[in-house]
């Protein structure tokens, strides 16, 4: 290896020493128009030694023989007109000194010109010989790229690629098998998507680009897929809407996130209805400071609000986003409070101050396992308790609606956490049966997990791959249902339009995934192989299924006008006698024994089973049966 090194430096160094002998005499023929005197040509060879010995040493000092010939860059061409413009200094120095008189000045001019010129003729014309044999183009700058897409987006990628420095497009990669052989703003059509791994290595290339925003959401993920299977850096462009709407350029690529793999099709909002409701209305979010609840107050932003009202328990979480609103939503005036929602007479002042017509109730402890175990009772207060006195102040302060933010873990539920958020749905059905004449309508949106949101899987993964693995998962067959962040908020804002009360709407989930796939497809999105960061199976955690369901074995669902919303059948709310009971026991100090806790919880919700799992998910799903058991 140290052999073939030190030939190729030494063919490099042979390449200049033959380039300054050329120059120099070249130099001297065009200053005597084609013909040199034979004066002249004696003292010409008579100074080449003093030219080597000054060129050659400054050449090594600058660097130029630990470049490579077949990346050559503008880097290397400055280098080679520094240590070329450094050497042209000191010969014309010492031409003075030593009181050269047969060299003509215009020599000295000439020859470091046409040695620039050479030395960077050679590198440049060495890479595009070599790029030419590799790629079938000639490729001086950037580094290899494959391109997979054919259309306009790829068209326009190519003309602004066109003018990098950093990236060259050597192929094309397109699901039209009719442009297969085509050229596109000169780059050859290679073959269909499927092709991608032999292209990769045929051309030694280690990084794609899916530029196809045109396409839909499954085609792709399924050409992202195929890239992160070849182990290529896959990167995307911009979203279509994004650039129809101005505000990033296609050449604005970026690295592919596990989100660019989630198969979901963009939210439809009814946009009209929205602002019809919320324009120029004061609105409530309680657990801003959260991933659902921050995003569901970006959402409500752009809705014009009279008022938005953030509230969240936790000052650091809440100072996050009004930083945010202050830099991003500078005309939306926003109230930001700190607060329990378990505080009633808090929450009487804040509706008698702002008097909210909608009320967004994100605020919740999630965290399954640790729910289950010492703050089993405080998932109870927090997550039932605190559902209980904001609904009731939203029904003291005539709000007009209260949307219920729940989750799947609420059905069929074998933790404390997904049971309270259960019993925390049973309290909202109870609503209507009480007193009063506010005529608030409850509703209650219920969906699977939010992909990336704090304390998820997704956080952890990354934080695991940072530290180089081993990445744990509970069990090779556990599955769930996943969702992006914006797309969750904007259909609780759409359920929320359309919920009359009393109803629980179900989120389209699409098809659940298993968790060790997630795993694997972070692990390789991050640049590494299963053998690098190792997948580690630790069993399942206290409270956690194998699976999640969004019904109940009693629920069925019927169809909304929105694709992406069905909403089950209402179930027979709680009588007062329920709802009076469950008051006095939230009013008990907490259980001294867990198993306590667990007794009386079951007693509120009938279908909680803490040891065993729910009903098979083809039982389960009502209008889904159609759905895969896992």
């Amino acid at each position: 290896m140290i052999t073939h090194l030190l030939v190729k430096r030494a063919l490099v160094l042979a390449h200049d020493f033959v380039a300054v002998a050329v120059c120099w005499l070249l130099a001297y023929w065009l200053r005597f128009n084609l013909s040199i005197p034979a004066l002249y040509l004696e003292s010409a060879w008579h100074t080449l030694p003093l030219i080597f010995i000054i060129h050659l040493p400054a050449f090594w000092f600058f660097g130029l023989y630990r470049g490579i010939w077949r990346y050559a860059s503008m880097m290397d061409m400055r280098r080679i007109v520094m240590a070329v413009g450094v050497a042209a200094v000191m010969v014309t120095a010492a031409v003075y000194m030593a009181r050269l008189e047969q060299i003509p000045r215009t020599v000295l001019i000439l020859h470091p010109i046409l040695l620039v010129l050479a030395m960077g003729g050679g590198r440049f014309s060495y890479r595009a010989w070599r790029n030419r044999a590799l790629y079938g183009r000639v490729m001086l700058a950037g580094e290899p790229v494959l391109v997979l897409g054919s259309g306009d987006a790829a068209d326009r990628l190519l003309r602004e690629l066109a003018h990098s420095p950093d990236w060259c497009v050597v192929g094309l990669l397109s699901t039209d098998a009719r442009r297969v052989g085509q050229e596109l703003q000169g780059v050859k059509i290679l073959g269909p998507h499927e092709d991608l791994s032999a292209w990769a290595e045929k051309l030694s290339v280690r990084r794609a680009i899916v530029a196809m925003p045109e396409a839909s959401p499954r085609r792709r993920r399924h050409a992202m897929t195929l890239a992160v299977q070849a182990g290529l850096s896959v990167m995307t462009v911009p979203s279509l809407e994004d650039m129809l709407a101005g505000k990033v350029a296609v050449s604005k690529i970026r690295q592919v996130q596990l989100e660019d793999l989630l198969d979901r099709e963009p939210v439809q909002l009814d946009d009209a209805g929205l602002h019809a409701w919320l324009d120029g209305q004061a609105v409530l979010v309680t657990g801003a400071g959260g991933s659902i609840g921050s995003e569901l107050a970006r959402q409500l932003a752009g809705f014009e609000p009279q008022l938005l009202i953030l509230l969240d328990v936790s000052e650091y979480a809440l100072y996050r986003v009004e930083q945010e609103f202050r830099r991003v939503y500078p005309r939306v005036a926003c109230a930001f409070i700190v607060g329990d929602v378990r505080d009633a007479p808090w929450l009487d002042r804040i509706f008698s101050l702002y008097r909210p017509s909608a009320v967004f109730h994100a605020a919740a402890y999630k965290h399954v396992p640790l729910m289950e175990g010492e703050n089993a009772w405080q998932a109870v207060q927090n997550n039932v308790v605190g559902s209980m006195r904001l609904a009731e102040a939203a029904r003291r302060y005539a709000s007009d609606k209260f949307v219920l933010v729940s989750t799947d873990k609420a059905v069929n539920p074998t933790s404390v956490m997904g049971a309270s958020k259960r019993l925390a749905e049973r309290v909202l059905a109870a609503m209507p049966r009480q007193g009063g004449d506010g005529g608030t309508r409850f509703i209650t949106v219920r969906f699977g997990n939010v992909l990336g949101s704090n304390g998820s899987v997704i956080p952890a993964f990354r934080e695991q791959i940072a530290r180089g693995g081993p990445v744990t998962v509970t069990h090779p067959e556990i599955i769930r249902y996943f969702m992006l962040i914006p797309e969750a908020a904007q259909l609780v804002l759409q359920a929320g339009l359309m919920g009359q009360g009393g109803e629980i709407f179900v989120l389209e989930m699409g098809e659940p995934m298993r968790i060790v796939d997630l795993a694997r497809d972070m692990i390789r999105l991050s640049g590494f192989t299963e053998d690098e960061i190792p997948i580690e199976f630790i069993g399942l955690r206290p409270g956690e299924k194998l699976y999640e369901e969004l019904l109940t074995c009693d629920e069925r669902t019927l169809p909304t006008p929105h694709p992406k919303l069905r909403v089950a059948l209402a179930e027979e709310a709680p009588d007062a006698g329920w709802r009076r009971e469950l008051e006095d026991w939230l009013r008990e100090p907490a259980p001294e024994a867990r198993a306590d806790l667990k007794r009386r919880l079951r007693r509120f919700v009938p279908e909680y089973a803490p040891q065993l799992d729910g009903c098979p998910p083809t039982a389960n799903r009502g209008e889904h049966e159609e759905g895969e058991k896992p």
